[in-house]
């Protein structure tokens, strides 16, 4: 006869269901409101960019893309984002580290920092720059005497997209870091295992989902970033115009097949930045249900 302590120690419990406890009609008004929401603020615009971008045939469409003015776009756009991820990376990583495993002073302060770019106005940000690096500011004319220029240049841009995509990766990694501890870190520098090889064994594979999810939204913010790049680039038509502002360029001269054709291409990354971000957030899931011994199925 088995033992009802063990039997009810051992016994999963049932998974409560919280849709249980509505009205079948609560449940269905309120995903309809959703899906209405939906489809009003996102899939119906999302549409229209599509619809406009080859309503005149996709011949007009791939003229429109091979314009000398957005191929020149489309380049500093993908240059400026291959810059800013990969830097954006390394110092995520490093100040998830330094926030999750070390108590130093100013680690308040720090944490503070790396949020100020979801509280300031990409505009704004953009004149902070200008009053740093612009001709009358406080260093412009000390790097103008050097023959550096800073503002209206491609340089202006890769500082912009880098300040304001800057959160992205830490603020993933940071919390990621903190549930985890430091207990499996502290075992391999015990058994005699390098800061170097700590990391690549054991910390890196432990948050590389996370990384991963935070390498995503920095690039797909900084492909879209506009109002800090609408301030410091100039605008200069195949020199420093990057996607959005070449999409705005093209919609002010009243060419909105060429617009919406970029545009086109913008909602194409977005599709694809949310299917591999909805993959990685499964992946996430799947191993936290592993790890706690739960069926990744539930």
């Amino acid at each position: 006869m088995s033992n009802p302590s063990t039997s009810s120690s051992t016994a999963r419990a049932a998974p409560i269901n919280p849709s249980a406890a509505e009205s079948p009609w609560v449940r269905w008004v309120l995903i309809a409101i959703a899906l209405g929401f939906i489809s009003l603020v996102l899939l119906l615009p999302l549409a229209l960019v599509f619809r406009y971008a080859f309503g005149e045939g996709l011949g007009v469409y791939l003229a429109a893309i091979r314009d000398a003015d957005t191929v020149a776009a489309i380049r500093l756009t993908l240059i400026t984002a291959a810059i800013v991820v990969p830097l954006n990376t390394v110092f995520g990583v490093m100040a998830a580290w330094a926030i999750a495993k070390f108590e130093f002073r100013g680690k308040s302060l720090l944490i503070t920092i790396l949020d100020m770019p979801f509280a300031i106005s990409p505009v704004v940000v953009g004149m902070i720059f200008v009053l740093l690096f612009g001709a009358r500011g406080w260093l412009g004319p000390t790097l103008s005497q050097w023959g550096i220029q800073i503002i209206f240049t491609p340089i202006a841009i890769v500082i912009v997209v880098a300040f304001g995509t800057m959160p992205f990766v830490v603020r993933e990694l940071v919390s990621l870091m903190q549930a985890q501890g430091s207990e499996e870190e502290l075992a391999a520098l015990t058994l005699g295992a390098s800061g170097f090889q700590t990391f690549r064994r054991i910390t890196l594979p432990n948050i590389k989902w996370g990384l991963i999810y935070g390498v995503i939204l920095c690039n797909a913010r900084a492909m879209g970033e506009f109002g800090s790049v609408y301030v410091v680039s100039g605008r200069i038509r195949g020199e420093t115009d990057t996607m959005p502002l070449h999409i705005e360029a093209l919609y002010n001269d009243y060419l909105l097949t060429a617009s919406f054709a970029v545009a086109s291409l913008l909602a194409m990354l977005a599709i694809v930045t949310l299917v591999v971000k909805s993959i990685v957030e499964w992946k996430i899931a799947r191993d936290q249900a592993i790890a706690t011994g739960d069926d990744p199925g539930d």
